[in-house]
């Protein structure tokens, strides 16, 4: 599993934040733990499978919101306290 984090500019509201979940969701559907947050202009997810920047740029991109870039580590699950 990976953590993808995109910066995205131009997130404005609460409907702008669900906008860009739905986006991730038809993009990768088994995508996990979508967040996105307008004050940090950042969209997170986990995923299984591979996450390619030109489809991800491309969806968001195309909602007219900004791509302004994105990384990709592994997941690590914490346990139940963080350990």
């Amino acid at each position: 599993m990976q953590q993808v984090k995109v910066s995205v500019e131009g997130m404005s509201c609460s409907m702008c934040e669900a906008h860009v979940n739905d986006a991730v969701r038809r993009l990768y559907p088994g995508a996990k733990n979508i967040r996105s947050s307008r004050k940090k202009n950042l969209t997170t997810f986990i995923s299984d499978g591979p996450v390619e920047e030109s489809e991800v740029r491309s969806a968001i991109e195309g909602m007219g919101y900004v791509f302004a870039g994105m990384s990709v580590e592994p997941y690590v699950k914490r346990g139940l306290f963080g350990k």
